[in-house]
């Protein structure tokens, strides 16, 4: 049994979010008056099925029939040799059907909206994992799908904009802004005030008002779950420290919460972009305050006027002005400890991971992998177990573009 702060990590993913949808102080739901009732609507619907046999077992069944999970876990052993005696271990969400993380929700988003008999899911994006999934999700099911991407990463993410239309998504381009992942879940929520009674929002991460965060969250705890069980089969016992990129942070919390309640160090792994000041980075946990945005309460990045601050990361995915309450939450108790990797180490690690193991990462989950080979520099001896996210297709073309091809 782990306790932080008198909190019971035992009994801790019953507990947390409250029936208000706080973590601690914070979460909660701040939304207008008109889609009170569409939330109202989601959370029963949601707090009912997650205890139907009927939705858990055909929910089970898709992850093994059509995602192919468990995906498994890769002993680096490469990179392992390359910085010491600790040994690194990926869980590999790369392998997971669209390749990513983001179908475990989608699926499970995308099957709710069937039980609840929506005919639409909408949903953002940023690097374009989340509208892949859920434009995969929506063919499954037979759904219309209507994806909001800023115009940045539409342009920087080419290959995932092609894979959502194939899919059927209407991919709607949003020119507002800084263009990117904030900008395009402003103009999603806007479209869906105006669709609810018809459509479900799918949100791509632990963030906006509740329930989405626990929502999320619960859908990709499989991952969590799996990797606990394979790895204590794969070395028997648990890994020494774990660890996740966090832009939002679903694949964090999916892997996380496996582990809470284990003498297991924890690191979630923040974007510091090009440099510490305002509008070089998207590291909301390690230099953000207390504020509102999208819904929900959390640790933001705000400019002189308390609004949400230009954000940068090389990795879409990244890129958002806040994270998910329960990460503020993780943090201030002490749980889960928050730390940044730039660009030029994710970059480096892009490149790594590739020449020594034959696995080319999303740029996103090259931050976790780079943490990796900071704490294997430090550790004397243990074991690191990294959520390998997803997969770098999408990423090859801008990364040579910008960074070149690159030596280690």
């Amino acid at each position: 049994m782990v306790v932080f702060n008198n909190i019971d990590f035992e009994t801790y993913l019953k507990g947390y979010p409250d029936n208000n949808g706080y973590f601690g102080r914070y979460g909660g739901s701040y939304i207008p008056d008109k889609l009170k009732k569409a939330m109202e609507e989601i959370k029963d619907a949601y707090f009912s099925l997650r205890e139907s046999s009927k939705f858990i077992s055909e929910l089970n069944r898709i992850r093994k029939e059509f995602l192919g999970r468990p995906t498994p876990i890769t002993h680096l052993s490469r990179l392992s040799d390359k910085y010491g005696e600790v040994q690194i271990y990926c869980k590999r969400e790369d392998l997971n059907h669209s390749g990513a993380h983001k179908l475990n929700h989608c699926i499970g988003e995308a099957l709710l909206a069937k039980y609840m008999g929506k005919k639409k899911v909408i949903a953002e994006t940023g690097a374009g994992q989340h509208g892949v999934a859920l434009a995969t999700a929506a063919a499954y099911f037979g759904l219309e799908c209507d994806i909001y991407m800023g115009y940045v990463d539409v342009k920087k993410q080419a290959p995932n904009v092609a894979r959502m239309k194939i899919l059927g998504a209407n991919v709607i381009e949003v020119k507002k802004g800084q263009q990117t992942l904030k900008e395009a879940v402003d103009a999603a929520f806007e479209a869906y005030q105006n669709e609810y009674e018809s459509c479900i929002y799918c949100i791509g991460s632990v963030v906006g008002p509740h329930p989405f965060p626990v929502i999320v969250r619960d859908f990709q705890s499989i991952v969590g779950i799996e990797a606990r069980q394979q790895f204590v089969e794969m070395v028997g016992h648990l890994p020494d420290s774990i660890v996740a990129c966090v832009g939002g942070g679903s694949n964090a919390m999916g892997l996380f919460s496996g582990f809470l309640n284990d003498h297991v160090n924890i690191y979630g792994v923040e974007p510091l972009g090009k440099g510490t000041s305002l509008g070089s980075h998207a590291a909301s946990l390690s230099y953000g305050a207390e504020g509102i945005m999208h819904g929900f309460n959390s640790i933001m990045l705000k400019d002189h006027n308390g609004d949400p601050a230009p954000v940068y990361s090389v990795a879409s995915g990244l890129d958002y002005p806040s994270s998910g309450p329960e990460h503020a939450f993780l943090k201030d108790i002490g749980r889960v400890q928050y730390d940044v990797i730039n660009d030029e180490e994710a970059v480096n690690a892009f490149y790594e991971l590739s020449r020594l193991e034959g696995i080319i990462p999303a740029i996103e989950s090259a931050h976790a992998i780079a943490y990796a080979i900071k704490l294997a520099k430090i550790m004397q001896h243990g074991s690191i177990l990294v959520n390998l996210s997803g997969r770098g297709d999408k990423d090859m073309d801008y990364i040579i573009e910008k960074f070149g091809i690159r030596n280690i």
